[in-house]
């Protein structure tokens, strides 16, 4: 048995295009990650933690291996690849925003093909191979898909007459005088575990408590604190404008005729809530920020 202290769990961080957004995240729930230019090895200040850069096309083989003992990687790869790992959460976050990625069946702008069933003996260049394969033959669609290397918005036509691709906001697509005629997948990113080292307690609770952490983040994501204090005579009124995650709290003060109020809610509403808080009686209106909520 190996002493506590000298226990590492291997984890992957996604390299490529959600590599940064990794670390912010990371560093949000209280995790250092420092990424060097000419290493794959990046630090974290955790002692009980070992960094490794891989590519998220890959993680989920990686991971299924017991090459690392957790990654993260999308959604998506984990199905492409076909692995066998555990899903210990789902992390809802991406290099733009905070939706799931599309993969979407794309064809150029004056292409006659409107939809999947014309595609029929037609030619495909796509990363996701196995996705695409899955999506036609739940259609009954048989087609020639190739591999794409990259530069896959640029292949239509000449060497490709349809593309799936995935994309956040469509940009690329629209750039690249292409047009969406169905949806493969949506895809968000997952924090996965080898099988067989999720059944060590040690590794199981350090990869809960990790998850625990990052999740917080992001449900604390677009919230902010409201307190105050209340006439307690004018309490309904306030507690009517008030929307919270469960209930606002509400607590005694040294004069009885005023209470304190505590909520959280999204930032978005603040703006027009705090006039309405003001009028309808509460003093002392604070609002801060939420980093973390647990739920």
């Amino acid at each position: 048995m190996i002493p506590m202290a000298e226990r590492a769990l291997k984890l992957g961080i996604p390299a490529g295009s959600l590599q940064e957004a990794t670390a912010q995240l990371f560093q949000r729930a209280g995790y250092k990650i420092t990424y060097s230019s000419r290493s794959y090895y990046p630090t974290i200040d955790d002692q009980e933690i070992e960094c490794l850069l891989i590519r998220a096309q890959e993680m989920a083989r990686y991971v299924e291996q017991g090459v690392l003992d957790a990654g993260i990687t999308g959604y998506d790869w984990v199905l492409e690849t076909g692995a066998q790992v555990v899903e210990i959460c789902e992390l809802l976050f991406s290099k733009v925003s905070r939706r799931p990625v599309r993969w979407v069946l794309c064809v150029p702008n004056d292409s006659p093909v409107q939809s999947v069933k014309d595609l029929e003996g037609k030619r495909i260049a796509t990363e996701a191979v196995g996705l695409t394969k899955a999506f036609l033959a739940r259609h009954g669609v048989n087609a020639v898909v190739e591999f794409s290397w990259g530069a896959t918005e640029v292949k239509p036509p000449r060497l490709a007459d349809a593309i799936v691709e995935v994309t956040e906001t469509g940009s690329s697509i629209r750039a690249n005088n292409l047009r969406i005629i169905d949806e493969v997948l949506q895809s968000t990113t997952r924090l996965i575990a080898n099988q067989k080292a999720y059944g060590d307690p040690w590794i199981r609770q350090k990869l809960d408590n990790i998850a625990l952490m990052l999740q917080a983040c992001l449900n604390a994501e677009g919230k902010v604190g409201l307190m105050m204090n209340v006439p307690r005579a004018d309490l309904n009124k306030i507690l009517v404008l008030l929307p919270a995650l469960q209930k606002p709290t509400v607590s005694a003060l040294s004069d009885p005729d005023w209470v304190a109020v505590n909520t959280i809610l999204d930032e978005s509403l603040v703006r027009a809530l705090i006039p309405q808080l003001k009028a309808a009686g509460a003093k002392g209106i604070v609002e801060y920020p939420i980093n973390k909520i647990i739920d």
